[in-house]
C-alpha cells in the first residue's frame, strides 16, 4: 500500500497510507491533512492542492502536462521547481511519496 508524508509548513509529519490509483490530494482529504483546500475537487481548474515534493521523489513521478504546469502559476505561494498539484499525483503500490504543504493555499 502507497504511504504519502506529508510535511506542513511548520514541520509537522504525518504519514498516510492511500490506495493505488488514487490521487495524493484525495487521499489527503479523505484523511483530513491539513493544507490541502481542493476546491476544485480535483478537475484541474484551481491550485490549492499545491505540494512541494521531495526532490529525490520528483523521478518516481510522471511529467507534469501541460495544463497543471498553467494551473501552478496562480498558486498562493510562489511556485518552485519542485511544485505540482496533487490532484494529479496518482499514487501507485510501489510510491513512498514525501511532500511539503505550502503556508497557504488561497
Amino acid at each position: 500500500m502507497p504511504t504519502v508524508h506529508f510535511t506542513d509548513a511548520e514541520g509537522e509529519v504525518r504519514d498516510v497510507q492511500g490506495n493505488p490509483g488514487d490521487s495524493v490530494m484525495e487521499t489527503a482529504v479523505r484523511n483530513g491533512v491539513p493544507g490541502i483546500v481542493a476546491e476544485c475537487g480535483g478537475s484541474l481548474s484551481c491550485a490549492t492542492c499545491h505540494v512541494f515534493v521531495r526532490e529525490d521523489c520528483l523521478s518516481k513521478l510522471p511529467p507534469m502536462e501541460d495544463m497543471e504546469d498553467e494551473m501552478l502559476y496562480g498558486t498562493a505561494v510562489d511556485r518552485e521547481d519542485n511544485s505540482r498539484l496533487s490532484c494529479q499525483l496518482r499514487l501507485t503500490d510501489e510510491l513512498d511519496l514525501f511532500v511539503t504543504t505550502p503556508e497557504t493555499q488561497v
